[in-house]
């Protein structure tokens, strides 16, 4: 989830979902469902969720993603067809801790490196999950009628203890680098108009898009009427469907703010933000994963963990990414006008930017995963 947990209204149930079973963190032991730890004994509450309680009983009982699997299939098989159905399922896998069943690491034994291996087998997990995912929805005869969506949320993680590649792109997770925020994604299922079916699209779609477009397919107002209350800025999100369905063929999105990466109230990028508008990209301050890996990554010139430093881009390092996507070529020098163009819309945007001081982490989430839950991780606010 990684989305809130404090309140029974930042969690799955409270935003909406009639039902959900997954966990709050990111970093949660694929077998033992633990995740963090608490002060004083450093022990690691349980951190499994279902709906609105604890999972009891059901952590430890086998890979978690394939737990997860499991759940995703039995919801499709007995789903009443003649009804609608949101099914929003967010892998853990490949994410860390790098850990996956013996037999798909010895899939990939002819790799060297130990991480790599696991980060190989872990994808193709995943893989497998969608292939069987994809056909109970034909089993069930619903996938005529469906439109499935399966995007990654960042680029893949260069840093130690990983063993993502994002070559030919310029670093990865945690920067703003083309390596950090282009992703993988596509689209498919028998909603789809059979005339876009196998075809490639490079307009831009942001991850926020998909809220509007899938409220515009539902028929719902896609408004945050609460955050409006609140004088919170309006969604961000766009309709995509006209330009993916095919009826135009020119994205709405033409701009991409790209904020600092702030995790536990740390700057993990040195400060560095930007903006895609266009053809062009620029980024400001300091932007750390400043290189690039090879064909074969991690390797003996670039050991893992080990790809780039950090570029200061002071007011602005500019790059044509449609002609340049790997960010090679600075062309702030040589196009001075396009460069104050773009440095007059960045700050236009960070203006509208909602950053709020979320804190830090709070004691009495520890003294609830024990004393409300029993050792699993929960709501810790009325």
């Amino acid at each position: 989830w990684d989305a809130g947990m404090a309140t029974p209204e930042h969690i799955p149930k409270g935003r909406g979902f009639d039902t959900s079973f997954g966990y709050f963190h990111h970093q949660n032991d694929y077998y033992t469902n633990k995740a963090g730890f608490c002060l004083p004994e450093f022990e690691s509450p349980i951190d499994l969720w279902e709906t609105d309680r604890p999972a009891y009983g059901q952590n430890g009982t086998g890979y978690e993603e394939q737990v997860f699997a499991t759940r995703v299939l039995d919801i499709v098989e007995k789903h009443n067809v003649s009804q609608p159905l949101f099914l929003y399922y967010a892998p853990h896998i490949a994410h860390k801790p790098m850990q996956v069943p013996k037999e798909y690491a010895e899939k990939f034994s002819f790799i060297d490196d130990g991480m790599r291996r696991v980060y190989h087998a872990m994808i193709n997990y995943l893989d497998d999950i969608i292939g069987n995912v994809t056909g109970m929805f034909i089993h069930r005869g619903m996938w005529d009628n469906t439109l499935m969506v399966v995007s990654s949320d960042n680029g893949g993680p260069e840093y130690v203890t990983t063993g993502a590649n994002n070559y030919p792109l310029k670093g990865g997770k945690i920067s703003n680098w083309q390596g950090g925020v282009r992703v993988n994604a596509f689209v498919s299922g028998g909603f789809l108009p059979k005339s876009m079916r196998g075809t490639t699209l490079d307009g831009y779609v942001a991850l926020c898009d998909w809220y509007a477009t899938f409220c515009h397919l539902a028929g719902v107002d896609p408004t945050d009427a609460r955050a409006a209350a609140a004088k919170l800025p309006p969604i961000d999100s766009l309709n995509m469907w006209p330009y993916i369905s095919g009826k135009t063929n020119i994205s709405p999105r033409v701009d991409i703010p790209l904020g600092p990466v702030i995790v536990g109230g740390i700057n993990l990028d040195g400060g560095g933000a930007g903006l895609i508008s266009g053809n062009y990209k620029i980024l400001v301050g300091r932007i750390c994963q400043a290189g690039w890996t090879g064909p074969h990554y991690p390797n003996t010139s670039i050991p893992e963990g080990r790809v780039g430093g950090t570029e200061d881009c002071g007011k602005g390092c500019l790059f044509d990414i449609k002609r340049d996507p790997e960010e090679r070529e600075n062309v702030a020098q040589s196009m001075p006008e396009v460069l104050v163009k773009m440095q007059s819309k960045f700050k236009a945007v960070m203006e509208s930017l909602f950053l709020p001081n979320r804190g830090f982490f709070s004691p009495r989430a520890c003294q609830c995963a024990f004393d409300c839950y029993h050792g699993f991780w929960g709501p810790f606010l009325p």
